[in-house]
């Protein structure tokens, strides 16, 4: 089956930075999932899977602007400790270090961010995608291609084993 609006793909990758080292890969044992032609994807990642089909496997280099945007010097700055969670909703208990995944409560919703230092009430945290500024190289397997279920296309996005996760 080729890969066209609301196909759900599902695909195996790996993610190297300028210097090839090895930053994200999916896990092996757990394609990751996507709707395509909906929001969700890095757009270039969405060009370079239309008109291909299960089996195949192709490389491709992202520039920031196709990949996680650029970096802004105006994404950091410093919140309450009571403001953020750390993946999956958790409260923090106890310091956090430099470079932590958190989760930030915001008008718009949650939001990730990485710490840049703690103190005791507040956090100076940069709301930058971690991968943003950089040239990237994507190693992707496509694995399968399927029609979308009338449900995924009325929500925007796939879902995985067992139907709906959200």
């Amino acid at each position: 089956m080729i890969i066209e609006k609301n196909k759900v793909v599902s695909f195996h990758y790996r993610i190297k930075d300028e210097n090839g080292n090895e930053v994200e890969r999916s896990d092996e044992n757990q394609p990751a999932l996507y709707l395509h032609g909906h929001a969700g994807m890095l757009e270039g990642i969405v060009n370079a899977m239309e008109g291909r089909s299960s089996g195949e496997s192709f490389q491709i280099t992202l520039p920031p602007e196709q990949a996680y945007g650029d970096r802004h010097e105006d994404a950091k700055g410093r919140i309450p400790v009571k403001q953020i969670r750390l993946p999956g909703q958790k409260p923090v208990k106890g310091r956090l270090q430099p470079g932590t995944q958190i989760e930030v409560s915001t008008k718009e919703g949650i939001r990730q961010a990485t710490v840049i230092k703690m103190g005791l009430k507040s956090v100076d945290i940069d709301a930058n995608h971690p991968l943003a500024g950089k040239t990237l190289d994507f190693e992707i397997d496509i694995v399968d291609v399927r029609d979308a279920t009338e449900e995924e296309t009325a929500h925007g996005h796939a879902h995985g084993a067992g139907g709906h996760q959200h």
